[in-house]
């Protein structure tokens, strides 16, 4: 057993895991943080989407060992002081999820779009950057809708800033 210390949703943790111990099992079965889904344990579906050091990665595709001294931002982490994300927010209003499977890595990979491309985003960027998220209930309509919702509101938040 290895011990793992990371940094999760501002937080400070360790545990002990086997060194073949996925990232995303980590943080459900030692963390207790079951936002972070497990979808196809190959890297295709984004479900497992989570922020390592400030980049949006499949955390089914890295060991825990290997994300050791990390900093983690999981779904959980999002909402500050019980007010949604905008990003979150922007889902919930433009109905962008249906069953909720496929959202936490929805969610995460647009956060981490919207901050890269500072909310300059069109409908063809989104759906480009999306291709490593799949969604069995949606034709995506609504998720490319409430990404571009969301980096329109971040702007104006960071304009009035």
């Amino acid at each position: 057993m290895t011990k793992v210390t990371l940094t999760v949703n501002g937080r400070r943790v360790s545990g002990e895991c086997e060194d073949r111990t996925l990232l995303v099992n980590f943080i459900r079965n030692n963390l207790g943080l079951t936002g972070t889904h497990v979808g196809c344990d190959t890297t295709q579906c984004g479900a497992c989407t989570i922020h390592m050091d400030g980049r949006s990665v499949k955390s089914c595709s890295i060991l825990a060992v290997q994300a050791n001294g990390s900093e983690i931002v999981t779904i959980e982490g999002l909402a500050k002081d019980g007010e949604l994300h905008p990003v979150q927010a922007a889902f919930k209003e433009n109905h962008g999820l249906q069953c909720g499977f496929c959202t936490p890595g929805m969610v995460m990979t647009a956060v981490d779009m919207i901050n890269r491309h500072g909310g300059e985003l069109d409908e063809t960027t989104v759906r480009h950057e999306l291709e490593g998220n799949i969604c069995r209930c949606t034709g995506y309509h609504n998720i490319v809708k409430s990404v571009l919702s969301a980096a329109d509101s971040m702007k104006v938040k960071q304009a009035a800033e």
